[in-house]
């Protein structure tokens, strides 16, 4: 089970600490994960709430998140957006929900602050949870392979860790096959450093 600690000291500050990210990086990107989705959708590491503007009129969603912390921060969004959305402390790799209850499960950069031995435990709970014909979108970091920007991927890598408990080199598209899982897309959408899987059961 990871831990929320990270997230529960910095939840109050998360949006602000995230912003310049977040605008220069996140947001023009996050309508990627919605496109031609709706009916049962499976926010997986919800956070702070970022992707609720995102959501697809009509679709059923639920959040889930291990830090209460950042839940409160995420219910608090979801007011003046005028959101929809069940929010639910849950650990990924074990969620308790039911079998094939989501058309679409969306997980942004929840897997980057996942530890190797729970990549793949997340991932079976994933495919667990998603219908046959349904899809798992994951938005991720990468190192990148110009050595400038991966020099200084390096350089914030022990500050991103010590702050949110996050890597930039989880390449959880190794785990996929042992998940019983099929990648059908692996791109980047953000120079090279962040991509967009998708996986189907």
């Amino acid at each position: 089970m990871p831990s929320n600690r990270p997230y529960t000291a910095i939840a109050r500050v998360y949006d602000l600490l995230d912003l310049p990210f977040e605008y220069r990086r996140y947001r023009p990107i996050r309508h990627l994960l919605f496109e031609s989705t709706g009916g049962n959708i499976l926010d997986a590491g919800v956070g702070t709430g970022r992707n609720m503007a995102f959501y697809p009129p009509g679709a059923t969603v639920t959040g889930i998140d291990l830090s209460p912390a950042m839940l409160a921060r995420a219910e608090k969004r979801k007011k003046p957006l005028g959101v929809s959305c069940q929010l639910l402390e849950k650990d990924v790799a074990a969620t308790g929900l039911e079998d094939s209850c989501f058309d679409f499960i969306i997980a942004t950069f929840l897997f980057c602050v996942l530890d190797d031995e729970d990549q793949l435990p997340a991932l079976r709970e994933l495919k667990r949870l998603c219908k046959p014909d349904g899809e798992i979108r994951i938005l991720e970091y990468q190192l990148s392979e110009k050595p400038l920007t991966r020099f200084t991927m390096r350089l914030w890598a022990p500050w991103v860790r010590f702050m949110y408990g996050a890597t930039f080199d989880r390449q959880t598209e190794r785990y996929v096959p042992d998940a019983g899982l099929t990648l059908v897309e692996d791109r980047f959408v953000f120079k090279d450093i962040i991509k967009l899987l998708i996986l189907r059961p």
